[in-house]
């Protein structure tokens, strides 16, 4: 029965385990978000996980209600696992936007729940790396979180000819509708079928377009004669040329993200050769703030968020990728020593030293109960130490030995802790131990 019972016990739908190796994988990720986000001048915050329900209407309208995981709290309020974390932090920044020097420059990791149907490359689950610049109207923002981007996939060891960045600007799109004298209250419905032009059938796209009085046929020629040399680009086409970075940007006409509260300059990171979903997405978003504070606070934003279900899918399909995925996995798991205790008259001592070591910052393990000498260097070799330190008969006389060229010397048990310290410093198969 209990055997039946245990067998029953399953991850819910859309959700995963983390064991140590995809845990190990998930911190290599976060690090490196983190590690790009602060170069850039990014500070890191964080928002609930639960927010009341009316948040995401606010931003999106009572149909978003369909995604998301809400219920009703033991006080009888619709509360929601969040879907997203922009419309936390446009409360957040509204609400203290005097305590902070603009621009703000906030960047934020951590899980988001949508209820859809889970398929390769999105779970119910997912975490995302969100970048966002608060309180700067110029393009200059934008090719900054552009930037950020490209860095954030170049540090991955993705390279140029593994993604592209397909960028556009929704003001394109608005002196289109205007030039073609398309009502403004067409501007939505139009956006919704650009986003969807890729994916949806020909005849279904131009009956739509029809409705509201255009012809397919102009706006694939609109989008076509749209490059990098339409105007609305200039500024920022300048800015990351000057960077050396214009060449991992398309301009692509189609790319105007599907959320409503977008108002310019929008991207997606694609990658080339694999026909995955988009890594990540975002742009200017300048009246949100206003939106989410009642017109109280009009503050021009603008971000993108990368998701780590897509990444982690690119990231094992990218040789260039694995190399740094698996030194730092070698940095991080394991020990750098390994204390074996060879006479357990000399365990005190050995405990002693094992715990000088952690506390010099030192990663060590040891045997907990008796064992035999080969079981416990078989079990240093296990967690990829670097130095087994031998308590043993010789004790005042430590045995210090090299697991990895295998040489071997007896030191004093008072300075075995500071030798091993300078040990682990040097230099191995030709990089610095950190």
């Amino acid at each position: 029965m209990s055997a039946l019972l245990m067998a029953s016990f399953r991850t819910v739908k859309g959700f995963r385990d983390f064991f140590p190796e995809e845990c190990a994988l998930r911190n290599y990720i976060f690090d490196t978000w983190r590690s790009v986000a602060r170069r850039y001048g990014f500070v890191e915050y964080e928002a609930p996980v639960v927010e009341s329900t009316d948040l995401y209407r606010k931003k999106s309208g009572d149909e978003i209600t369909s995604q998301l995981f809400c219920f009703l709290d033991k006080a009888e309020r619709e509360i929601s696992l969040r879907p997203e974390v922009t419309p936390s932090l446009a409360r957040m920044a509204t609400t203290r936007h005097r305590d902070f020097k603009k621009p703000m420059k906030w960047f934020q990791i951590g899980s988001c729940f949508r209820y859809e149907e889970p398929q390769e490359g999105r779970s119910r689950e997912f975490i995302q790396f969100n970048a966002d610049i608060l309180g700067d109207a110029s393009q200059g923002t934008d090719a900054e979180l552009v930037a950020l981007a490209i860095d954030v996939m170049l540090a991955f060891g993705i390279q140029a000819e593994d993604f592209i960045i397909r960028l556009s600007n929704r003001q394109i799109w608005t002196t289109f509708l205007a030039d073609n004298n398309i009502a403004e209250e067409h501007t939505s419905s139009f956006l919704q079928i650009i986003d969807k032009i890729e994916r949806a059938k020909h005849e279904d796209t131009s009956k739509k377009l029809e409705a509201i009085g255009l012809s397919l046929d102009v706006v694939r020629a609109f989008m076509a004669a749209t490059d990098g040399e339409h105007p609305a680009f200039a500024t920022l086409r300048a800015d990351l040329s000057a960077r050396g970075l214009w060449q991992y940007v398309k301009i692509d006409a189609s790319i105007v993200r599907g959320l409503a509260y977008y108002t310019g300059t929008v991207f997606e990171v694609f990658d080339l050769k694999h026909g995955l979903r988009a890594v990540a997405g975002g742009g200017r978003y300048d009246k949100l703030c206003a939106l989410m504070s009642d017109g109280s606070v009009d503050m021009p934003a603008a971000g993108f968020a990368m998701g780590d279900v897509v990444l982690g899918i690119l990231l094992s399909k990218t040789p260039g990728a694995q190399l740094g995925i698996t030194d730092y996995l070698n940095a991080q798991q394991g020990v750098e020593a390994y204390v074996v205790i060879a006479d357990e008259a000399q365990r005190p001592h050995a405990l002693a030293t094992v715990q000088a070591l952690r506390s010099a910052g030192a990663r060590v393990d040891f045997s907990f109960n008796a064992q035999k000498v080969n079981k416990q260097f078989q079990a240093a070799e296990n967690q990829k130490a670097r130095l087994a330190i031998v308590f043993g008969q010789e004790y005042p006389q430590v045995a210090l030995k090299n697991l990895v060229s295998r040489s071997q010397e007896l030191v004093p048990a008072e300075q075995v802790v500071s030798l091993v310290l300078e040990e682990l410093k040097k230099p191995i198969q030709g990089k610095m131990i950190a």
